[in-house]
């Protein structure tokens, strides 16, 4: 066995990789979306696994929060606000020198998207936001990559590996994705689900990087893994009127000028309209749990853990005060109200 593939031994065995496997894996590129939960489990098994380039992004710093299921991090980044691209890289390089890691601290826009997936034979889903994700399945499908999608909270998690002219998109599959509100930060997660929902990712895009069409996954799986349910939803036809796989006018990467964030100059405050009303008495009910809420007929204000303060408007409006920089505040929006 040649002493450079002598770390992977074990995988090698395995006879769907074996040695002309692992020979490709070397030589792939792949993009994972967010340093998060999901993020840093998909990018320690796809290090360890020897894929050869490893670019991944995220725009948030490391909390004590996340020590519980992001785990890539500790108590010293904690301290020192790592952001999570800077401390997963870190981490990942210490593990395999083979591999070329690549963090890079950003928000993910219409704007930097195309930049991202450039020369990226794959794509993963390591967000926690329906906004982001419409924006990758565009991206992808408009350039031809395949996208392995996951999501976790609470006790349940879902996969699937979304193939431009194979697959129907996620966008065409799951129609405009979950409204309810539910996140990690207001209804929790236990960090089993993560490693589940991440590995089952991370099996579709060892299937698709060494080849094995004929074991690749054409379902949803769901599963809730404290109620011990699993459902497995099979892909249908693309709808003849999607308007990312069979319209192509991918309208995540035209349509973004709908949402307005703006940085209101001197109040210490970002203003984000999502172009939706808002109910007060349903948010003041979902916000309670994990804020101190004040409610009027007119707003609702919520003081928040990290020291910030959010309030909604009916209109749809929501301001974030106590900060100025547009990505802190779109990743507490995000947390607590979801994109």
């Amino acid at each position: 066995m040649d002493k450079q593939f002598e770390r992977y031994s074990r995988q090698m065995l395995f006879s769907p990789i074996g040695k002309e496997g692992q020979q490709q894996l070397a030589h792939k590129k792949v993009l994972i979306v967010g340093m998060g939960a999901l993020g840093t489990v998909l990018a320690n098994h796809l290090v360890r696994a020897g894929i050869g380039h490893v670019r991944f992004v995220d725009r948030d710093y490391v909390e004590k929060s996340n020590l519980q299921r992001q785990m890539l991090f500790d108590e010293e980044d904690v301290i020192a606000s790592h952001p999570k691209a800077v401390a997963a890289e870190q981490k990942l390089r210490k593990i395999n020198s083979d591999v070329t890691v690549e963090g890079i601290v950003a928000d993910v826009t219409v704007q930097n998207i195309e930049k991202l997936i450039d020369g990226v034979d794959l794509v993963l889903d390591g967000t926690d936001n329906f906004q982001t994700r419409f924006l990758i399945n565009d991206a992808c499908y408009k350039f031809g990559i395949p996208f392995v999608y996951g999501g976790a909270v609470s006790s349940r998690g879902m996969s699937a590996i979304f193939i431009p002219g194979k697959t129907p998109c996620l966008r065409c599959f799951i129609g405009g994705g979950d409204t309810s509100g539910q996140t990690c930060d207001t209804i929790g997660v236990i960090s089993p689900v993560v490693d589940i929902v991440a590995s089952f990712q991370v099996v579709e895009a060892l299937k698709f990087l060494v080849g094995d069409q004929s074991a690749q996954r054409t379902s949803l799986l769901t599963f809730d893994v404290w109620k011990h349910h699993m459902y497995e939803m099979k892909f249908s036809a693309p709808k003849q009127d999607c308007p990312t796989c069979q319209r192509k006018e991918y309208p995540a990467l035209t349509a973004q000028a709908e949402d307005q964030i703006t940085s209101l100059c001197g109040r210490e405050t970002v203003q984000i309209q999502i172009g939706e009303t808002l109910d007060l008495e349903l948010w003041a009910e979902r916000l309670k749990v994990v804020a101190q809420v004040t409610k009027t007929p007119f707003l609702i204000r919520a003081e928040l853990p990290e020291g910030e303060r959010l309030v909604l408007f009916p209109d749809g409006r929501t301001l974030v005060q106590g900060t100025e920089d547009v990505t802190r505040a779109k990743t507490l929006y995000a947390r607590y109200i979801g994109l």
